[in-house]
């Protein structure tokens, strides 16, 4: 059974950074497209960043381009998203994805390419 189990978020002051971390079970990390999306009250689902291991490919939302950085080991089944200079748009509930109907697939920022989702880690940033 996949299962996948969010942790690292908490409270950041702005200019501050956070790592997140996922850790998966029931699948290998190495073909299938992985991602990290986030939702604030109100808004809708958007994808923040994914990764394609296979393919060696990154792809980020423009609003976190050159701030955060996708990453995974699998050896140890972790989705890592080192998140720097927060600032207050950043607040949001995020999840972490997976795809696992695509192998050797290439990522994407959408919700409907994801079938597979964790419960979420809440990330605020306030002074």
């Amino acid at each position: 059974q996949l299962q996948l189990v969010e942790s690292g978020g908490g409270l950041v002051q702005p200019g501050g950074s956070l790592r997140l971390s996922c850790a998966v079970s029931g699948m290998n990390l190495e073909y299938y497209p992985l991602a990290w999306f986030r939702q604030a009250p109100g808004k809708e689902r958007e994808g923040v960043a994914c990764i394609s291991n296979w393919r060696g490919l990154t792809d980020y939302a423009d609003s976190v381009k050159g701030r955060f950085n996708i990453s995974s080991d699998s050896a140890k089944k972790m989705i890592y998203l080192q998140m720097n200079n927060l600032n207050v748009e950043d607040a949001a509930l995020y999840y972490c994805a997976a795809n696992r109907a695509l192998v050797f697939g290439v990522c994407g920022l959408r919700t409907v390419d994801y079938p597979y989702w964790g419960q979420g880690t809440q990330v605020t940033v306030s002074s």
